[in-house]
């Protein structure tokens, strides 16, 4: 229980707002509107704290979503900064962290992928990565999807030749790889190229990743010249073969803008109450990919609103380019320009370009994010007929909003896992897939026990919740409809456990093949009625068939996941003091856990990254009978 539950608030609205003023300084800052649940509402930014919330005290001069969004405040929390863009970074930062509901929210929960060059090896090491960055590494990126990072890598690969092995499986190599063979990578593993010739091509990679194309290509080109005069023909083969790889890199792209270096290109476009935001990654005057946000905002808000909305929440966690080039002028472009400059530690531009080569970037852009938006809409009037339909089919109320499908998967009890999947109005929402790997000593094969701790982790905080306060406001992502995959014996399994939950607002369908176990035939089983069949070319068929399909899938991969990370642990892992390093110097140098077990004391303690006392415990490990003599336990 909260505080607010033990302590309800005693005023609300605009008159709890006022009560907030009178402690609230003139000072930047940014502010938090808080809910009866201690909920976050909306988070503002402000150059004077005062003056912009007092605003909102005059609630007749609001639009319709902030008046409900102030008849549901019932205090205001502040944290004061140095300037005006100093809170709008914060503001982005709370917006995209607290997800408050009457806040413009960009959907981006992905990491992008970034080309990574090793700096701590004789040898450096290309390849791609995601998530936190590696110390002593240089980035370039980053890349829309791993399809562009991935064809920029194999292209680079082919020609400058750089290694993507992993350092332990450099330093094991006895003879060449296969990339070696097919000409995309030079050898150094085994001493193939010396290394001031390979830091050649390590340096002519950095200029081609930075934007100096032809540098590159005339020293490729007088590289092969040389070597053609001092009759080296093969040689001269190989740089030929890397000049037309360098060739097909440049033109492989389906925008490289010649004006322009490094920027990022982001184009809005609305319609039907909906928007589209179309980005597109340039780096070094080359197009690594462009990708497609479908922000979550009310009818109210203007082009210019969704903008700057989505640049201050885009770039709270990546560092931005020196130019943005926008095809709408962003609300408060000037305050924006100088938040970014100061994430970035130098200037940012935000252009809205009127002619040029640069508008022909913006308008294509701009183009895509239109094309995108009507698809998108074309495809939501679909899945509204389906959800219709579903929703006569089942008796329900209301059009489903969100419908969850379960499933499990393990062999013989092993690596067992329950999965939820989620679909809706916007088709399958990944964002809100999730795995629950079985914890409890369920008898192997008992698909009833697993799904019985599947739903009360899924349901049991939220119903104990909601049955302590049955006035509450719905959760967001409380179900209209549970689809699971199952004949009757299944099915009053999972009516039993939702019972004993409290969950009774909920829809339950099982949907169970027939005898002969053909898609087409299935039977659904509910609450008040006998099993039925749909007509086999039903669309509502297809889209459950499609949603239990999918819950089958996830559980299939997520359970391979999980079996294979078992396989790959090894009696190492439980040895205190045995992290991933050492691991795999044991393995490197024994070859197999097995080894490691049979090696004597001092075999261990030679291990490079190996103590003494470390070697004990590993050799205890695997000796208790002379762990105990040496410790006396």
């Amino acid at each position: 229980m909260t505080d607010y539950d033990q302590n309800p608030p005693s005023v609300v609205g605009a008159e709890a707002i006022r009560e907030a003023l009178k402690v609230i300084p003139f000072s930047p800052g940014v502010y938090r509107m808080i809910g009866a649940k201690g909920d976050v509402l909306y988070v503002g930014k402000a150059g004077s704290l005062k003056k912009r919330v007092t605003s909102y005290t005059h609630v007749s001069r609001l639009p319709e979503r902030l008046r409900r969004m102030v008849s549901l405040t019932v205090s205001v929390e502040i944290v004061t900064t140095h300037t005006e863009a100093d809170a709008l970074l914060l503001e982005a930062n709370y917006i995209k962290r607290m997800r408050p509901r009457f806040n413009i929210l960009l959907r981006d929960d992905k990491t992008y992928p970034w080309l990574m060059l090793s700096e701590n090896h004789a040898f450096p090491q290309i390849t791609k990565q995601r998530g936190k960055p590696v110390k002593g590494a240089t980035y370039w990126g980053p890349f829309a999807s791993a399809w562009s990072v991935n064809q920029t890598l194999n292209l680079v690969q082919r020609t400058f030749l750089l290694r993507s092995c992993s350092d332990s499986v450099f330093s094991s190599r006895t003879r060449p790889c296969l990339l070696y063979q097919i000409r995309r990578c030079s050898g150094p593993c085994v001493d193939r190229i010396s290394k001031g010739d390979y830091a050649h091509l390590v340096e002519q990679a950095r200029l081609f990743l930075s934007g100096k194309n032809t540098e590159v290509q005339t020293q490729l080109a007088a590289e092969m010249e040389r070597a053609s005069e001092s009759l080296e023909f093969e040689r001269a083969a190989v740089i030929r073969d890397r000049i037309r790889g360098f060739a097909s890199m440049q033109n492989s792209n389906t925008v490289n803008p010649a004006t322009i270096d490094d920027a990022d290109v982001i184009a809005v476009w609305q319609q039907a109450g909906q928007a589209c935001i179309q980005v597109f990654f340039i780096r070094g005057g080359r197009n690594n990919g462009n990708r497609a946000f479908f922000p979550h905002h009310t009818d109210e808000e203007t082009a210019g609103d969704i903008l700057s909305a989505y640049i201050g929440q885009f770039y709270d966690d990546k560092p931005p380019p020196p130019l943005i080039l926008v095809n709408e002028d962003p609300t408060e472009a000037e305050l924006i320009q100088e938040a970014l400059a100061i994430r970035r530690g130098r200037k940012v531009e935000i252009l809205r370009p009127q002619r040029g080569e640069k508008r022909e970037v913006v308008d294509h852009a701009a183009l895509n994010a239109r094309e995108a938006l009507e698809r998108r809409l074309a495809e939501s009037a679909g899945q509204r007929k389906l959800l219709e339909g579903i929703a006569a089919v089942f008796d329900l109320a209301d059009v489903p909003t969100r419908i969850e499908t379960y499933d499990n998967s393990h062999i013989m009890g092993t690596n067992a896992y329950g999965v939820m999947v989620v679909g809706g109005p916007e088709g399958f929402v990944k964002r809100a897939y999730r795995k629950f790997a079985i914890r409890s000593g369920i008898t192997p094969g008992d698909d009833f026990g697993m799904m019985r701790e599947v739903l009360e982790r899924r349901f049991g905080k939220m119903a104990r919740a909601r049955a302590d306060d049955p006035d509450a406001e719905r959760p967001e992502d409380w179900p209209d409809l549970l689809l699971i995959d199952g004949g009757l014996g299944q099915y009053n399994a999972v009516r039993a456990v939702l019972d004993d939950l409290g969950v009774t607002d909920v829809k339950l369908v099982a949907i169970a093949k027939g005898p002969d176990r053909n898609a087409g035939r299935e039977w659904f089983h509910t609450d008040g009625r006998e099993p039925f069949q749909l007509p086999p070319r039903d669309p509502v068929l297809y889209y459950l068939q499609r949603l239990r399909d999918e819950a089958h899938r996830f559980a299939i991969t997520t359970h391979r996941a999980g079996r294979s990370k078992a396989i790959t642990r090894s009696e190492l892992d439980d040895v205190p003091g045995i992290g991933a390093s050492r691991k795999r110097a044991l393995l490197n140098h024994f070859g197999s856990a097995r080894g490691v077990k049979q090696a004597g004391l001092q075999e261990l303690a030679d291990v490079p990254g190996i103590s003494i006392e470390t070697a004990r415990a590993i050799y205890g490990r695997f000796h208790p009978d002379w762990a105990r003599e040496t410790t006396g336990k």
